[in-house]
């Protein structure tokens, strides 16, 4: 009796909506595997998938309106495969700036010392220092806080604008967006990490003149709590300006993302 129910309302809803929805959600899946707060362990699997069928059952009228949907097994394949591209591609450039944060947490704790002690990062569930944790969740804090979340689904639902369901994107510009947003990891966290990294840098040089003037005084003991020091302070007052910089990114990310989706 299921069986045919189930039937029954799939020919009503059409098999091209069906088909819809599938490609819908296959465009949509990869934000919550790569991109900051969807993909959070502590949002468990069975949570994350509902959230995304549902995002993608509201979203199929608006994606599949004007479109004519294949049936040929294989031309639906090849549109499956396009729709993780762009959603991979978008979902990159978001992921980006949280791993510069992450990443610009890790330099403090690695010059600061905090490496020897690591802990498990709550957010991705790896293993790694105090400042990256703090800065993960400052900045996973700050994300909500300015919407990003709400700026990044605006986003996702642009691109069906840009590249339609039955539209092939151009390749060229797509994989040269997710190089770019790979490539400027490393530049977004040496300008989140700068303050500290100065810091330290400066108290470096200085022990280093101190051991030379007074070679008796054992500079590891004396410069480790103080390199300690300084970092936490320095990063207690960088902070509330990462904010404006986050929001920033957040919308140079999104706009990124959406520059290199066009139709091939």
């Amino acid at each position: 009796m299921s069986s045919v129910t189930l039937t029954q309302l799939l020919n009503e809803i059409g098999p091209a909506h069906v088909t819809g929805f599938f490609l819908v959600l296959a465009r949509i899946s990869p934000l919550f595997v790569l991109a900051p707060l969807f993909s959070s362990p502590m949002l468990p699997a069975q949570v994350r998938g509902t959230i995304a069928v549902g995002l993608s059952i509201g979203m199929t009228g608006v994606a599949t309106q004007g479109q004519r949907i294949p049936e040929d097994a294989l031309a639906i394949a090849g549109l499956t495969v396009e729709q993780l591209l762009v959603g991979v591609a978008f979902a990159v450039a978001i992921g980006g700036l949280y791993a510069a944060i992450e990443v610009a947490g890790a330099l403090c704790d690695y010059l600061a010392g905090f490496t020897f002690g690591q802990a498990i990062d709550p957010m991705l569930g790896t293993q790694g220092g105090v400042l990256s944790q703090l800065y993960g969740l400052v900045g996973v804090m700050i994300f909500i806080a300015i919407g990003g979340d709400a700026w990044t689904l605006r986003g996702l639902t642009r691109t069906f604008d840009l590249v339609p369901l039955t539209r092939a994107p151009a390749l060229h510009p797509l994989i040269s967006s997710v190089a770019q947003a790979a490539a400027s990891i490393l530049t977004a966290a040496v300008e989140v990490a700068a303050p500290a990294l100065l810091a330290v840098l400066i108290t470096d040089v200085a022990l280093g003149l101190v051991s030379r003037a007074m070679p008796q005084l054992n500079v590891f003991a004396v410069g480790f709590p103080l390199k300690v020091g300084i970092s936490l302070l320095v990063v207690a007052a960088a902070l509330p300006f990462l904010g404006g910089w986050i929001s920033n990114q957040i919308y140079e990310s999104v706009n990124t993302a959406l520059g290199a989706l066009r139709i091939g």
